[in-house]
């Protein structure tokens, strides 16, 4: 089935706003019955996303995961390890990277699962999302300015946190998705070694 009757094509695009991270614009665009519309949207370099596991018991997984207060939204959250990808860099360097940063975790085998897009009405973010496992402890590096707690949950306790709505975290909802399809034998990861 063709999808031609849902594009909207771009008439002119400015930048409203250009920081260090984010690339607001605003577009003019031919809408599918002719008409004109404005878009505003944040361009984003991407970013990635770490489901680190420490063990894998039959009953459930141990997990490494953090603790940090997320500014725009004033509130203290519990997330996995994630960040942005840094320009021209490859996917699985970047999440690599980005465990080790934040955790002090270097992982000898990586799968990814895929891609997933938290923002769609208005930002182009990707997320790349990867599970680490047979973890080795090291020394973290936060970012200047980056301060976060890391503990070990189970998922037991995941999925009770994301029901309770103490985790709201689209992109980790997103992975205890897949922590439970996988548990459930219903989904699998392609586990590759690392160097």
């Amino acid at each position: 089935m063709s999808d031609a009757h849902l594009f909207e094509s771009q008439l002119s695009s400015e930048h409203v706003f250009k920081g260090r991270l984010l690339d607001a614009r605003r577009d003019s665009v031919r809408l599918p019955n002719g008409q004109t519309a404005t878009r505003e949207y944040i361009v984003h370099p991407g970013a990635v996303m770490i489901v680190p596991v420490l063990r894998e018991p039959a009953t459930h997984w141990d997990l490494v995961m953090e603790r940090q207060f997320r500014y725009p939204i004033g509130q203290v959250m519990i997330e996995f390890p994630a960040g942005k990808r840094d320009t021209g860099e490859e996917i699985l360097a970047c999440a690599k990277r980005e465990l080790l940063e934040e955790t002090g975790y270097s992982a000898r085998q990586w799968a990814h699962t895929g891609q997933l897009h938290p923002l769609i009405a208005y930002s182009t973010e990707v997320i790349d999302v990867w599970f680490a496992r047979y973890l080795s402890p090291g020394e973290r590096s936060l970012d200047p300015g980056e301060f976060l707690d890391v503990f070990e949950a189970n998922s037991t306790e995941l999925l009770a946190w994301c029901r309770d709505g103490q985790v709201t975290d689209a992109k980790t909802l997103t992975a205890v998705l897949w922590i439970q399809m996988i548990m459930a034998g219903q989904w699998s990861l392609d586990w590759k070694l690392q160097p």
